[in-house]
């Protein structure tokens, strides 16, 4: 593995579930899934202190990551660092801030769903390094 990458291990992503509720630990699980399923060598990091999980090529966060996880009480947020720049079609993006969007996750049909799938790619491709061949991400 290449030196500086960060990868986190199942419990600790369900770290920072604890205390959620099942339908949103579910959620979260579900946009995991999805993320790591549209680029299997991603690199997960996550702050426990933040409750959040980050998503990229390598560990840093505004420069590497597409993507990052917030689980509330009643929703998961897909946060997207330079989603103002994203292509959205389908409205998905929420938020005023000036870099970052988010998707509203409450149900695993929110994560099925294809335009989900689309942003993401689009967002891997879109101000991120690309991935080294040789990351993998424990499970």
């Amino acid at each position: 593995m290449a030196e500086g990458i960060v990868t986190t291990t199942d419990a600790e992503f369900r770290g920072i579930l604890e205390g959620r509720p099942e339908a949103v630990v579910e959620v979260a699980l579900a946009a995991r899934r999805l993320i790591l399923d549209v680029l299997p060598q991603t690199v997960e990091v996550v702050w426990p202190t933040q409750r959040s999980a980050g998503y990229g090529t390598g560990p840093r966060k505004m420069t590497d990551h597409f993507a990052w996880i917030l689980p509330y009480d009643r929703h998961v947020a897909m946060a997207f660092p330079y989603g103002v720049e994203l292509d959205d079609p389908a409205g998905l993006l929420q938020g005023t801030g000036a870099k970052i969007r988010n998707v509203r996750l409450a149900t695993l049909d929110d994560v099925a769903r294809p335009e989900l799938r689309r942003l993401l790619e689009t967002a891997i491709g879109h101000r991120v390094p690309p991935p080294p061949a040789e990351i993998t991400v424990e499970s």
